[in-house]
Formats: C-alpha cells, structure tokens, sequence
C-alpha cells in the first residue's frame, strides 16, 4: 500500500497513476484501514490534479467509498463489531470533509456526466452524508448551487444514477428544514411523483418505496412544504396511487410496503400535530379530489391484508378528524352487505369483538373518536341509537348505540374499556347529550325493572370487576358528570355511590389499585365541584365533611394526585391517536388527560374551600352570570346596531352616489336647455327677418299668422257685404228701368201740347215732382254707389288679408321642420366647432410643449456659448502670454550667441543653416540632371 501511494504522488506518467489508483481500489475492501490512512491524502490530491481523466477519477472515487462506506460484507461484519465499523466509517468523514473544499470538488465532479464519475461520486456523498449528515448538509447548503447540482440528479435518464440520487437526496434532506424547503422548490414533488407513475404506483419495486420515503422527508413537520403540496395540486396526483380492484388476494411485500408508506403520507399532511387551518384546508382538498372516497372503498373492501386495512382506517380517522363535511360523508358510507350496514356500525362490531387483532380495534376506537372529534351532529345520532327503552334482541338491525351497550357490560375488559371511552366521546363538551342519556334504560334480565345506564355502570363498578373495566367506567362517569349539574344529582340520588367512592379512597390498596383510587377521587371531586345542591343530604358542605372524616383533605388530595403521576397518563397525554404496546397499558384516553389536566387544580382548591368561600362564590358567580348576561345583551344591542349602522352607511353612499349621478345629469340638462335656447334665439331672429315683410298689413296680424277663427268671421262679413251689394245693384236696376220710363213719358208729352191747360198744369207739377224724384235716387244712386265701391275696397283688402293669412298658416309645419333643419344643423356646426377647439387646444399643448423644451434648448445652449466664449478668452490669454515668453527667449537666445561670438565659439545662425540645406539640395539637383 505504501509503494503504491508512492506512485500515486510521484509518477509523472498518468497511466502508472492509474494503475496505482486502481490497485488500491481492489485493496481497499479487504485493508480498509490501511489504505484510509495511508492513500486518503493522494486520492483527494488525484480528484484535484486529474480532472481530465474520467477513468482514474473513478477508480479515486469508489476507493474512497470503500474505505468511508460501512456497507461491508457479511464475512467482514462477522470479525468485525457493527461499532467498531461504524467508529472508522466516522472517523475517516471526519478527516475527508475537515477541508470543506473536498466536497465542494466531490459536488463539482457529480455534474459530470460519465457514469464512472457521477455514480461512484453520488454513492461517496451518499455515505459522508450517512456517517457525519448534520456536518455535510451544512457544507452543501453553504456551497453555491449545491442542493440545485443534486436536483439534477432526478433527471437523469440512466436509471441506476437517478435512484441513488432518490437515495442521496434522502440522507441530505433528514431533519434539515432549510434543505427540504430547497428541495422542494427545485420542483421535487413534480419529478417525485413522475417516478411513482412510470414505476407503477402501488405496483412498483423498491424505488417507488425510496420516492415515497423522500417525499416523507420532505413533508414532515414541514409546513412550509405541506402548503406548498397542497397548493401546487399534488394531493389530486395521490388518488391514483389507492385504487385497488376486486381481486385483492396475494399482494406482494412489496406492494404492501409501498401502500403503507403512501397511507402514512397521507396522514403526513392531515396530522393532528399540524396547524388546525394547514389540516382542514388538506383534508378539504382530499374530500374534493375523491381521495376520501377512495380510502373508504378500501376499508370495506374484502382481501386486504390486516396491517394495510389497519393503517387505512388511522389515514380515514385523520382525514376525517375536526371536518365536518368529511365526517357527513364518513356517516353515509355503507358496507357492502345484504342488508347494507353503515360503516359506522361495522367497524364497531370490530371493535368489540375480542377475537380481532389488538392494533385493529385500537384503529377502530381511533376511527369513532375521530368521526365525533367536534361533531355535535354525529354526537346526538349515535346517543339517539341508544334512547329507545328497550333493546332489540334479534340483531336484525344492530345499532351503534346497542353495540356500544354490549361492550361495556361484556366479560371481555378491552370491550368495556373501549365502549366506555368511545360513548364518553359522545358525550364530550355537549351537555345536552349527558343529559338525554340520563334517560336512557336498560333490562338487565327478564322479570327485573329497568335499569338506567347509570346505574348499571356504579352497579359494575361496586362488583369489583378487572383494574381496565372499573379505570374505562371511572373515565366514562368522570366525562358524563363533568360540567353536568343533573348528572351530578343522579349519582347522588343513588345512596350506595357515595359510601363506595369514600370507602374505595380510603383503603391503602397495592400500586394497580390506586389507578382506581385516584379516578374515584376524581368522580367525587366532580360531585362536589358540579353540585347545585339541590339534595339536602349531599350537599358541598356535607361532602366536604365526608371527606373530611372519612379521608382527610390531605390524603384525598395525594389520591387525586395518582393519575397525573402515572406512567401511562404522560404517554396518552402525547397523541390523539391510542397506540399501546400491549393490552394491558390501555389505561387512558387523550382527551380524558385533557379533563384531568382541567379539574384537578378546581378540585383541589373546592375542597379546601369553606362553606363562606363557597357562599362568597356562588354569589359572585351569579353576580358574574348576572354580569355577563348584561354584558351578552349589551353585545346584542351593539352587534344589532353595527349591523343597523353599515346598513345606514351603505344607504347613504348609494344616496350620495345617486345624488352625484342626478346632479350630473341635471346641469347636463341646464346646459342642453341653455343650448337649446340659445339656438332658439337664433332661429327667433332668423324668423323674424323672414316674415317682416308679412307683417306690414297692422299691428293685428302677429308672427305665426291670423287665427283661423278671425279668418272665417271676416270671410262670413264678406259674404254678407256681397248679399248687400247684390240686393243693391237690383234696386238700382229697378229704378233704372222707372227713369226710363218716366223720360218715354214725358217725350210723348212733349209732342201733344194740344191738351187743355188743366192738364198742362197738372202735367208740369208732376213733371216737377219726377224730376224731385229724380234728383233723390240720383243721390241716394251716388251714395250707394260710394259704399258699394267703399265695400268693393274692403273686400279687395280682405282678399289679400287672406291670401297673405293662408300661406303663414300652411307654412307653420314647414317653419317647425326648417326650425328642427336648423337646429340640426347648428348641432353639428357646434360639435365640429366644439372638435375643431379640441383639436387647436391639443396643438396649442404640444407647441407650448415644444416651446418649452426649445426654450430649455436655447438656454442650454446659451450655456454651453458663455462657456465655449470663457474658453476662448482664456485661450486668447494663454496665446498672449506665450508669444510673450517666446519674444523674451528669442530674446535670450539672441543675447547668448553674441556672447558665445565674443568668447570665439562659432554659432551658426538659423538663417544660415536654412541656407545651407538649400544649398544641399540645389547640389543633389545638379548630379541627377547629369546623370
């Protein structure tokens, strides 16, 4: 071993390393003590050097597993001793991961992807975390990406490297919250899950039962990771994994394993010992993702083996523990029977039949407190079951109540204990159950009277049955008269129960008895502390005396003391779940050691008490009641008037809301109306310029036209004027026609003047009187005449009235429609005026906009000017002072060469020197023209 880690340090050729390295692997199984020692150093110093060579870096590797790894033959287990193997396996981690950078390379050399160098470094990393885990987890978890290079690990596609990573990851993730956090949100229950899958769930090897064991790892009292499975809808993805056919005879170990492990995965995220709101939230999901459904097909499935069928009704009893709805559906799940039977019902006979395993009908009695576990509803059905007076002796329909009755009085002590346990938990915290079970009546035996529950357990108790039968009837009395005054006073009625408790409290009994003793002590504690005193003979103070002389204060209070000292109460007190070792350590209840816990200290200090104290106390208890009922009324009215008040907050933000939405409307409404007068206004002017020219017949005649009315009035005068004209013009004709007459006469008169001069006399006069005649329808002629014309003229200006009333008339409808045009019109030429200002508005911001920032612009500018001319200035000064400083160098220089020509040294003048180069040049001018 010595020449060989020789060459491993000093051999310049990679293949005599190699060769070395690989030498020392086959010796390291057999002298792994010598190789620890003597190679480790220049193995780790090959995993630093060789990176390059996959091959020696495999070889370093699994030598390196050999010697650190405790996974030895059986030839070698047998001489050597599991502790002394354990003892090097530590020793050489120790020394291995003192330099943190060792498995910072070895986390480095697992990203490789050649199997020789990724298998044998997951197996190393394996084993240091299995020998010194604590150590290595904190090195990877410091690391950068450590636990994210292990993830990778899952993904691989070569089968043997992923499942030792499941392995790996398993060891890293032990009892370190901050790795399985990590973990889990490097998608782990993703990949997990894939894996369970492809392997066939139940039905798969080993691996299923290594992914399973990792998601327990992860999961355990992680609440971090439990919210974050049940919010990333993984619970749905478990619901496969318990489907079960019919045929479920001869199921592999295997499968068996896979499925407890799945079980108490289950029981992971609905455990008792979680936060209540992380719990109820998981057994929600699982009721609505069927999970639920599911564990109860196999419950009353036939041909599952028993340690399953026991470990599916613990995972029902949690999923079902404190949720109502689970509980609901948990009461209607029937067995698969002719009749069917509740499960309820079925899993009781389990129970109390004492040829079934002991884990099952503990699993049984766990199953019943959880489904009453904070289930007044389930509580008052199972009570229910027993209130009918009688029992039915054919069995054809057996109750829980019934089955429930036939184990606390069976011959068998485990029957009595758990019917007594699970019908107190049908009476916990729910007081109208202790008192409906006061009615309850049994017949012990025919011809006998009834018997009350009661009774029949004190009468029990009295015959001195086994320690387990009296400790579970003890604890069923102490919960049922707990917080119970009627109960109380039943007990009491009984005269034999007082006598038996004292008498049990007194006797120095061996140690199995003062379990008894200390449970008696209670119950009459109970009778004290919960007595109203309503039976004169058993009253506090009486008892109190009782006590006193028949026990001793001191003594009754040590007694009371035996339950909380006991062994087996501090092991209930831990879990909900019953999980006893044998038979025999089923003493106590958890949510009995709850009520102990509660009564003991009241107990304790009721004794001691006083019958002042007592008075003093119960005064201030009414006073109290007193109080909190006023302070419960008070509540009411408050509660009643908060509710009044967001009522009247809410009506008043609906109001204000209605009220804005009103006051909106109506100054939209004020604006529409001042629009519209406005545009009326206009149309008004407008009107008026048109119809002017109608008008200018009188001040009669309005805007709109003359009425209608006016109209006809003035066309009937017409019509009477035309009569009158008619009647006129004939009357004239008529006296036409007379004069006519009259001159026809007077020529034929004329030409007989040879009549006699009486009648010539008589002619003249008449003549006279015709021509006076005459003269008077000549005028009355012209008058007439006057007023006919004078009518003539009236009715040519009621013609044209009425030519110039028709159309204003006709044209009213036409106004109305030209006014809604217009308004029309005005309407679109505000809104295209009203888009026209927005428009110029918007332009006018953005050249303000752009006005500012050329403004900025321009005084930015302005800046960068004043600056630029200071520059300038300044760089006109600088060029002053240096012209300046040339003049006097010229100067100095001029003044240093007339002293050098004084001191004889000869000074070529810069005139001269140009001179002479020109010369040169005009010389090399002159050969290459001769050449």
């Amino acid at each position: 071993i010595q020449k060989l880690c020789d060459r491993v340090a000093s051999s310049t050729l990679l293949d005599d390393r190699r060769d070395a390295v690989r030498a020392l692997k086959s010796l390291s199984k057999k002298y792994r003590l010598e190789v620890g020692i003597q190679a480790m150093e220049h193995l780790i110093h090959v995993l630093q050097t060789d990176r390059s060579d996959s091959e020696i870096i495999g070889y370093a590797l699994d030598t390196l597993y050999n010697v650190i790894s405790n996974d030895l033959e059986e030839e070698e287990q047998e001489e050597n001793s599991p502790k002394q193997v354990d003892d090097l396996g530590s020793q050489f981690t120790e020394i291995f991961i003192k330099q943190q950078e060792n498995v910072t390379l070895l986390l480095t050399l697992v990203e490789e992807f050649d199997f020789h160098v990724r298998w044998p470094g997951v197996k190393l990393l394996t084993s240091l975390l299995k020998q010194q885990g604590p150590q290595v987890q904190q090195i990877i978890l410091v690391s950068p990406m450590g636990v994210s290079r292990l993830m990778d690990l899952l993904a691989d596609s070569r089968e043997v490297i992923r499942n030792d990573g499941v392995l790996l990851l398993q060891q890293l993730t032990k009892s370190n919250a901050a790795i399985q956090k990590i973990v889990a949100f490097e998608n782990a229950f993703e990949r997990l899950l894939d894996i369970i899958t492809e392997e066939g769930n139940s039905d798969g090897g080993i691996v299923v039962e290594d992914c399973l064991l990792l998601l327990q790892n992860l999961l355990k009292n992680n609440n971090s990771n439990q919210n974050f499975f049940k919010e990333g809808s993984y619970i749905q993805r478990m619901k496969p994994w318990f489907e079960v056919g019919d045929d479920n005879c001869g199921w592999s170990a295997q499968k068996v394993t896979n499925l407890h492990l799945m079980l108490q995965l289950v029981r992971v995220l609905v455990s008792p010992t979680n936060p209540p709101g992380a719990t109820s939230s998981c057994q929600k999901a699982m009721f609505h993702c069927g999970l639920l459904q599911q564990l109860c097909t196999i419950l009353m499935a036939t041909g599952v083996p028993a340690d399953i069928l026991t470990e599916t009704i613990n995972t029902v009893s949690e999923v079902i523990r404190g949720c109502q709805t689970n509980q609901d559906y948990f009461a209607s799940v029937n067995a698969p029977s002719n009749p069917p039977r509740p499960a309820i019902v079925v899993l009781l006979m389990s129970m109390v039949n004492e040829r079934q395993p002991f884990v099952l009908r503990c699993a049984v009695l766990y199953c019943f407190q959880c489904f009453l576990y904070k289930n007044q509803k389930g509580q008052g059905e199972i009570v229910s079951t027993l209130l009918p007076s009688t029992i039915d002796a054919t069995g054809n329909s057996v109750s829980a109540g019934q089955l429930l009755c036939g184990g606390l009085f069976s011959t068998d002590s485990l029957s009595n204990w758990c019917a007594a346990v699970a019908l107190a938990h049908a009476l916990q915290e729910n007081a109208t159950l202790k008192e409906q079970l006061l009615r309850v009546q049994l017949a012990t035996s025919i011809g006998n009277p009834p018997v009350s529950l009661l009774q029949q357990c004190t009468n029990i108790l009295s015959q001195g049955s086994k320690v387990q039968t009296r400790v579970g009837l003890l604890m069923l009395l102490c919960t049922w008269l707990s917080n119970c005054s009627i109960a109380v006073t039943h007990f009491l009625h009984n005269p034999a129960n007082v006598p038996f408790l004292t008498g049990q409290i007194a006797e120095n009994l061996g140690e199995e008895e003062q379990l008894v003793q200390g449970l008696c002590a209670l119950l009459l504690g109970i009778s004290i502390y919960y007595n109203d005193n309503s039976l004169e003979n058993y009253r506090k103070e009486k008892l109190k005396q009782l006590i006193e002389k028949r026990i001793g204060r001191e003594n009754f209070i040590e007694k009371l003391g035996f339950i909380s000292k006991h062994e087996l109460y501090s092991r209930a007190a831990q879990k909900p779940q019953p999980s006893f070792s044998s038979p025999d350590h089923m003493m106590f209840d958890h949510e009995f050691t709850k009520l102990v816990k509660e009564l003991e200290g009241v107990i304790s200090k009721a004794i001691y008490k006083s019958s002042e104290e007592d008075k003093k106390e119960e005064e201030v208890k009414k006073t109290l009641e007193q109080h909190d009922n006023i302070v419960t009324h008070y509540k009411k009215v408050i509660r009643e008037q908060d509710q009044e008040l967001e009522e009247l907050k809410q009506r008043i933000n609906t109001l204000t809301s209605q009220n804005e939405q009103l006051q909106a409307t109506v100054t939209q409404q004020v604006s529409q109306i001042q629009q519209h007068k406005d545009q009326y206004n206009l149309l008004k002017v407008q009107l008026g310029k048109d119809t002017q020219h109608h008008n200018s017949h009188g001040d009669t005649l309005q805007m709109n036209g003359i009425q209608t009315e006016e109209v006809s009035k003035l066309k009937e005068e017409l019509e009477e004027w035309k009569n009158k004209h008619e009647l006129l013009q004939g009357q004239l004709k008529e006296k036409d026609s007379v004069i006519e007459r009259l001159n026809s006469s007077q020529l034929e008169m004329g030409t007989t003047e040879q009549s006699s001069q009486t009648s010539k006399f008589g002619g003249l006069e008449h003549n006279n009187e015709l021509q006076k005649e005459l003269e008077t329808l000549r005028s009355q002629i012209q008058l007439q005449s006057a007023e006919i014309s004078k009518l003539q003229m009236e009715n040519q200006k009621l013609q044209v009235m009425n030519t110039t009333a028709d159309p204003m008339l006709g044209d009213s409808s036409a106004t109305a429609a030209t006014s809604s045009e217009l308004e029309g019109r005005l309407e679109q030429e505000i809104k295209e005026l009203k888009s026209e200002v927005k428009a110029l508005s918007e332009e006018k911001e953005s050249l303000k906009q752009h006005l500012d920032s050329s403004s900025s612009t321009v005084a930015i500018l302005q800046d960068e000017k004043s600056k630029l001319q200071r520059e300038v200035a300044e760089s006109k000064k600088e060029q002053d002072d240096l012209l300046v400083l040339l003049a006097d160098q010229d100067q100095k220089i001029s003044a240093l060469k007339i002293k050098l020509k004084d001191l004889g040294v000869p000074v070529e003048d810069e005139d001269d020197t140009e001179s002479g180069d020109q010369g040169d040049e005009d010389e090399d001018g002159d050969e290459e023209e001769q050449d």
